[in-house]
Parts: structure tokens; sequence; C-alpha cells
């Protein structure tokens, strides 16, 4: 078994192919997709469209799955809110519909896959331990939690020696490391960090060319330097 982890791709498919390339001299065996699927990048559609064409693989919903779909749970901000709208437009409704649809978390053998933690899609675990963490893992009794959200990748314990790990974010890394990150989970139960050089710079032109709205330039700045940027 090679499983190869996917999260947080947000429509960038340069970064995606560029991944999938990567991962195919691993021969993958299958594939969890970790959510956060299409908001904030160039190629929202594109991208699930390609996500579709990968088996056998298993969805989980992300924060901005679900946002998409019901833009009330969503800060009521204009930055994401206009991020939502256009999301929706170029997505359709049955497609919005469809990620909403998914669960939120899955459990596969013996690892409990979820996007931000296994209690909230928008509460996670950080590369530093942190005094929240027991909260975080709730009532999961696996001994791996696979997660995303914060766009950090990494592997480390935590409570009650539980293996937290983070693939990283296939198309908006904030690492200060622009290469789209993911990760192999091998049938030994070794976890891989990979990462795969494209072209990041053309997906933020992109971004700034086929949307408008407050967000894009922010988005298309953290693209550009695999940072958090401010408006």
């Amino acid at each position: 078994m090679t499983r190869v982890l996917l999260y947080d791709v947000h429509g960038n498919i340069p970064a995606l192919e560029a991944v999938l390339g990567d991962a195919r001299a691993a021969g993958p065996t299958s594939y969890v997709l970790g959510g956060d699927y299409a908001m904030f990048g160039p190629w929202p559609r594109e991208t699930v469209e390609r996500l579709r064409e990968l088996e056998p693989a298993a969805w989980i919903r992300g924060n901005v799955d679900r946002w998409t779909a019901n833009p009330a749970e969503a800060p009521d901000a204009e930055l994401p809110q206009s991020a939502i709208a256009a999301c929706r437009e170029a997505l359709g409704d049955e497609l919005v519909e469809q990620l909403a649809a998914l669960p939120e978390q899955l459990v596969l053998d013996g690892v409990r896959y979820c996007h931000g933690s296994p209690v909230s899609d928008v509460q996670s675990f950080l590369p530093e331990p942190a005094p929240i963490e027991p909260g975080l893992v709730g009532d999961a009794r696996e001994r791996m939690i696979v997660f995303g959200h914060t766009h950090l990748p990494f592997t480390r314990e935590g409570p009650d020696g539980v293996e937290l790990v983070n693939p990283g974010s296939v198309g908006i890394p904030l690492d200060g490391d622009t290469r789209a990150a993911y990760a192999l989970l091998h049938d030994d139960g070794r976890v891989e960090h990979r990462r795969a050089e494209y072209d990041a710079g053309a997906s933020a032109t992109a971004l700034r060319d086929r949307f408008a709205g407050p967000l894009v330039e922010v988005i298309a700045r953290s693209i550009e330097s695999a940072r958090i940027e401010s408006g």
C-alpha cells in the first residue's frame, strides 16, 4: 500500500499535476483527498474534475467546501464572502452541493482522516505542541490522525502518543517553500513528506487574470511567497 495524501489543493491545478507526477513513481495504490478543493485558486472547477479522475480515492470535506455551500457559516466579512461567491459561480450549484455533502472525516486502516481536527474543520494542530491539543483530539482513539487546514507540513507526536500528520498544502503552501506539498503513507505506517516543483508565479498570475475582488491579490501573493499575506 502506498496512499497519497492530498490536502488543501485550493484550485491550483498546476500544483496538483506536479504532485501527481511526483507521486507516480511511488506506485500509488489509493488516494485520500483531504478537503478545500476549489476555493481561492484560479482553476476551481478544473481542479475538482481532475481529482475525480483519481481512483480509488476517499474524499472528505474541508471548511471552504462547507462554506461555499453555506455562506452564512463563513466569517461575515468582505474577503471570504467575495471568494465564496466567485467559487459558487465557477463550480455551479450541483458541484457545490456535492462537495458539501462529503463526510467530515473518516477512518481507513486504523488512521483517522479529518480536515482540521477530529472536533472541528477550522481548529487544527500546529507544528509546535499547544495546551489545547487534547481537546482537539476529542474522542478519537486511532494512533494516527491526518489533517490539513494550516498548510504547514509536519509529523510529530501529540497527546497520549498519537501521531499527528499534516501533509501540507498542494495549492497554497504557507511554510516559506513554494513547492507543492503532499505526503505518502506507506504500508509499514511510515509517513514520507514530499515536495514537487511547479511555477507558482504563473499560478498567481492566472489567479489575477481570471478573477477579481479584494482577496485575489492577497491569495496571489501567498502563492508566490508561500507565506500568509495580508491585504
